[in-house]
């Protein structure tokens, strides 16, 4: 996967992160033969996986350091988090959002044994967690019409938030917020096609 798909990725602590971390712990049982193709694969309730070439560009963007404390919006399957903890260690802390409860019992499960210092939530990412900011980096996996003002707001001096930005059921633009001194900076990178970030918790 590594080295057939992310040759376009230059960060060379990304590309070791993902060729160390099991992918297809990730994934259905029944996808496991396909969980190293360069596509997004379906996981519990309505969501997907995020393909490999994807994932790796949107962690380039975040330029992660060791120490870093780091938010994962739309947890999912818990594989991007388990990848952030990797390129935070040593030092780096790990918080993770997901809304749909049958996906955080199954990601905290795998988390518990790859990634054990994530700290998981069930909550509305998109409100993220100020009680642990500000933080260096946010990662979001699903699709918001306009960048949520409570993540901006949450991001250290210096910080980039990653997500993708635009309509639901439609492509949207990948955006890289950055945060300094003077307020925010945004660049575009791509389009990209996400599932859509939806506010609270569903009702079970």
């Amino acid at each position: 996967m590594v080295d057939d798909q992310l040759g376009g990725c230059e960060d060379d602590d990304v590309r070791a992160a993902m060729r160390a971390l099991p992918r297809h712990r990730f994934v259905p049982v029944e996808l496991r033969p396909r969980a190293y193709e360069d596509t997004a694969l379906a996981i519990d309730a309505g969501q997907t996986i995020s393909q490999p070439r994807l994932v790796a560009q949107m962690l380039a963007l975040l330029a992660l350091d060791a120490g870093d404390r780091v938010l994962d919006v739309g947890c999912g399957s818990g594989y991007v988090a388990a990848l952030l903890a990797r390129l935070v260690a040593p030092g780096g802390e790990v918080y993770a959002v997901e809304r749909q409860p049958s996906l955080v019992g199954h990601a905290r499960d795998r988390l518990a044994e790859l990634a054990p210092h994530v700290h998981l939530r069930l909550g509305d990412g998109l409100a993220g967690l100020p009680e642990h900011a500000p933080y260096a980096a946010i990662h979001v996996a699903a699709a918001c019409p306009r960048v949520p003002r409570a993540l901006r707001e949450q991001l250290a001096i210096g910080g980039r938030l990653v997500l993708p930005v635009g309509p639901y059921g439609s492509t949207q633009e990948l955006m890289l917020v950055e945060r300094t001194a003077d307020g925010f900076r945004e660049s575009k990178h791509g389009a990209v096609r996400f599932v859509p970030g939806l506010p609270g918790v569903p009702s079970t």
